[in-house]
């Protein structure tokens, strides 16, 4: 049975002058018990509005929230054996660590012995048993936030919440707690539903992950497949670091095969701006669209400075222009002006200095082909 099931869940807010600021719209979303979801979107996307819509910390003006298979949209937060971190930790100052642990246990009259247990055995699970004596102001970022993932954990709920935890802590702190929310999942089997702007988090984190943009959900699915596959060019773009390269041109068939003409805009028809023979597969997906101008996403790893022993997809090179180097210590990118286009290479050969004219081979295997109106991808 599914943890939550969100059913076409909205939320309206007021603006200044009266007007309706629709923050969530209309969400459909599944959260299978014991998985790790990650919800992600650029900063008021509605993630953190629908997060507090699961807690019951917002009412909802339309849709129809389930957890465990019980209509939940309409009970109170304390009744939904929910545990939810915020951004900041929101410990109490004048307690200690271990008191800031204990204090939900004390609201439901855990016996004290018991509380004192299950507060040693969290603290011992995220590494906190020499700091329990300790006030929030004596305690380092990551200590603190860690004192906030075990106030919420001492109460072994069934779902936890998680809003953007460790956005406010420097990258290596970042890494580490991230290595220990996936272990903590691991051990405890509950369901996680985490929340973050950083796709890398929500892509290192996730079992599946949530985008989310504008109130509405763009795709779910696997990190891979939303990396590999996106559903849009939203997703697209957002998903990957650098961002996807794209580049507008028609689909052409002939007896020779399938392929990927550069835009005339950008100089398609000219000797020196080759056809792009398609793959097979991408053959057969796109043989309804001859003659349709598409956007082409081609993530940097698949854009090479040079021919490659395995099949580059395309019949020949496209000329570029080096107009940015980012010398990053594993690796170099490149930012090329192509066809009109600002594309960026990651590569860890020899590069051409700035303003020079070079040539880039494009492995079509992995790309993947948008509607230029919709955004939608095809097939």
């Amino acid at each position: 049975m599914p943890a939550v099931v969100i059913e076409n869940l909205s939320k309206v807010f007021r603006g200044p002058q009266g007007e309706a600021i629709r923050a969530v719209q209309g969400v459909s979303l599944s959260v299978d018990d014991g998985e790790l979801l990650t919800l992600v979107g650029p900063s008021g996307c509605g993630k953190t509005t629908l997060l507090r819509l699961i807690a019951g910390l917002e009412p909802a003006d339309g849709g129809t929230l389930w957890l465990a298979g019980r209509n939940a949209t309409a009970i109170p937060p304390q009744e939904r054996d929910i545990a939810l971190v915020f951004q900041n930790g929101a410990l109490y100052p004048h307690m200690t660590a271990a008191q800031n642990i204990a204090f939900p246990l004390q609201v439901r009259r855990v016996a004290r012995a018991e509380a004192q247990r299950r507060v040693r055995e969290t603290a011992a699970w995220l590494g906190l048993s020499d700091c329990l004596t300790r006030r929030p102001a004596e305690l380092s970022g990551g200590q603190r936030q860690r004192v906030a993932l075990a106030r919420a954990l001492v109460r072994r709920p069934k779902l936890l919440l998680l809003d953007e935890p460790l956005s406010n802590l420097d990258a290596p702190l970042r890494a580490e707690l991230r290595r220990e929310l996936v272990r903590l999942h691991g051990q405890l089997g509950a369901t996680f539903l985490h929340v973050t702007h950083d796709q890398d988090e929500a892509m290192a984190l996730g079992q599946r992950v949530a985008v989310m943009n504008a109130g509405t959900l763009q795709q779910v699915d696997r990190p891979l497949t939303v990396y590999r596959r996106p559903a849009n060019l939203f997703v697209a773009r957002f998903i990957g670091a650098p961002p996807i390269n794209l580049l507008r041109g028609l689909i052409r068939r002939d007896g020779q095969g399938t392929f990927f003409q550069l835009h005339p805009a950008a100089g398609a028809g000219s000797p020196r701006e080759p056809a792009l023979r398609l793959t097979d597969e991408q053959t057969v997906n796109l043989r309804d669209f001859d003659g349709v101008e598409v956007v082409l996403g081609l993530r940097p790893e698949a854009v090479s400075l040079g021919p490659t022993n395995q099949a580059s997809g395309s019949d020949a090179p496209v000329a570029a222009v080096v107009e940015g180097i980012e010398t990053l210590g594993h690796e170099t990118r490149l930012q090329l002006s192509l066809a009109g286009s600002v594309w960026i290479v990651r590569t860890r050969a020899e590069v051409p200095p700035l303003g020079q004219r070079t040539r880039v081979w494009l492995d079509l295997r992995g790309a993947r082909f948008f509607d230029v109106t919709s955004g939608q991808a095809l097939a």
